[in-house]
């Protein structure tokens, strides 16, 4: 398995862990260890690379763009 594949599938692991109601993160590496086979230190590095795409997107969703809110707005009172 290519290390691509391998990072998908451990992502993919983890999130159905994460979807079950898995809350506790050595509990989570366990469990994808026994299901994959994969060594731990690679699920620790696939979880650290899937929270690090988490943040990034969570930022995204809650940074605010001022110039759409005051176009937003304008647009509104406009159309008032």
């Amino acid at each position: 398995m290519n290390r691509t594949t391998q990072s998908t599938n451990i992502k993919q692991a983890i999130n159905s862990l994460l979807d079950k109601g898995f809350t506790d993160k050595q509990d989570i590496y366990t469990k994808v260890v026994e299901e994959l086979g994969v060594p731990r230190p690679t699920v620790r590095r696939v979880a650290r690379d899937l929270r690090n795409e988490l943040v990034q997107k969570i930022k995204i969703l809650q940074s605010e763009v001022p110039e759409l809110e005051g176009n937003s707005k304008a647009t509104a009172e406009s159309s008032d």
